[in-house]
């Protein structure tokens, strides 16, 4: 345990680190406040013992100070030392970020009650942020596994149905356009008729990650809508932009060259709908997605393995 000792008298300094030595702490002894405001930051003690009356800066200045430079969720106890009893005195210093005080000539007995006092309280609250941060972790880790989907790792359609309406919505404040893609892996049933479930979720995890490789900004968002499906949101991304994207993500697909016996191209495609709009004040998001599904199952009429716009003829 370090104490720092702020004390404008040489006897009362060298008094009161004697007896903070003897307590089994290390101490460290200014008669400044400057000083101590600078050892504060350096060394960052767990306790100061600061005097109210001091050559350049008063205790007061010094420990609101100190509670300036503590970063949020950090907390160093002070007690404050004085000749002065008043109660006025003891508002003011408790007002400035003081957590005690001590009268002098301060008594050795209860000066070491005191430090333990105030260790007793640094160790509980210590123990009481390592909790919150561990609860912390786990809601960060619950909120992760809730809207993400189990199987490819990509977000799931609760989180697509709750990030379509804000993203719609910042849409519509920042008259932006807002870009839809809707993916489908073709012919997948036969897909796994083929080669079994567990091949058809590697498949789908295999498709996911190339989907979200392709979508490169922080923004984008890529989901599980269902089953073989997936959704990607592209915020301020005209319908040119995401047909581009679109293009990138279906080529990616058939890089992976995933054998597909059953389907016409021998290996795993995807189609694509694409759509795009600038949301006015009385058009839902679902006004997209339906465009977005309607250019999908065009795509998948027309072919497979294709990208097909919702505006196109």
């Amino acid at each position: 345990m370090k104490i720092l000792v702020v004390e404008d008298s040489r006897s009362n300094r060298v008094m009161l680190t004697h007896r903070v030595e003897r307590f089994g702490a290390t101490a460290l002894s200014t008669e400044r406040g400057e000083d101590a405001v600078a050892m504060f930051a350096e060394h960052h003690p767990d306790l100061v013992l600061l005097d109210v009356v001091l050559p350049d800066l008063d205790g007061f200045s010094v420990a609101r100070r100190i509670r300036a430079m503590e970063k949020p969720g950090e907390w160093t106890p002070i007690i404050f030392l004085s000749s002065l009893g008043d109660d006025s005195d003891v508002e003011q210093g408790i007002a400035a970020g003081g957590d005690d005080y001590l009268q002098k000539p301060i008594s050795e007995v209860v000066l070491g009650a005191k430090i333990r006092a105030m260790q007793r309280l640094v160790l509980m609250r210590a123990s009481l942020l390592a909790v919150t941060r561990k609860l912390d972790a786990a809601n960060q880790e619950l909120v992760r596994i809730s809207s993400s989907d189990g199987l490819t790792g990509v977000a799931n359609r609760r989180y697509f149905d709750e990030a379509i309406s804000v993203e719609w919505r910042r849409a519509r404040r920042h008259s932006n356009s807002l870009a839809m893609m809707m993916c489908d892996v073709d012919h997948f049933k036969l897909y796994n008729d083929t080669y079994g479930h567990q091949a058809g979720d590697d498949c789908l995890r295999q498709v996911a990650n190339a989907i979200r490789q392709h979508t490169e900004r922080p923004s984008d968002i890529v989901a599980r809508y269902g089953g073989e499906e997936f959704a990607v949101v592209l915020p301020e991304t005209t319908v040119g932009g995401a047909l581009m994207v679109a293009e990138k993500i279906r080529h990616a697909v058939r890089a992976l060259n995933i054998p597909h016996a059953a389907s016409p191209n021998h290996i795993v495609t995807l189609s694509i709908g694409i759509a795009s709009a600038a949301p006015g004040f009385d058009n839902p998001p679902d006004d997209l997605i339906q465009a977005a599904d309607k250019a999908l199952y065009r795509a998948k009429h027309e072919g497979r393995d294709r990208v097909c716009r919702a505006d196109a003829a």
